[in-house]
């Protein structure tokens, strides 16, 4: 049996943009801003510069749970290239984390990405 793999860290805003490869699995974060129990959808946002970003979440996988709008959440999954153009990552982990210092993840994804520059690593 094979595991699947760790999941890299990306912003909101890169996975928004379309810079995670199709099936790529992954890790972000989010403001809940919307459940839609009948679609098993989630959609998390976060805000950078000025800008309002969306990332789209299958919840099939971690349902049921207790949903908690507003509240920030991370999620580790795979993305997955929709027909319509949109991206959504299939969940296998929706974690609510409200109450984390945001500003100090972000700082340790970037000294992490750092890192792996540094030592060749991939990322």
């Amino acid at each position: 049996m094979t595991l699947p793999k760790p999941g890299i860290y990306y912003f909101p805003w890169e996975v928004s943009a379309g810079q995670v490869p199709d099936g790529g699995t992954l890790r972000t974060f989010g403001r809940m801003c919307l459940y839609d129990m009948t679609q098993s959808r989630v959609t998390l946002t976060a805000q950078h510069g000025s800008d309002q970003h969306q990332v789209l979440v299958c919840t099939k996988l971690v349902e049921p749970f207790q949903a908690q709008m507003g509240s920030l959440y991370i999620v580790l999954g795979e993305l997955e290239h929709q027909k319509d153009g949109d991206s959504v990552v299939k969940a296998r982990v929706l974690t609510c984390v409200e109450g984390l210092n945001l500003p100090l993840l972000e700082q340790a994804i970037g000294d992490q990405r750092k890192y792996q520059r540094e030592r060749g690593s991939i990322q």
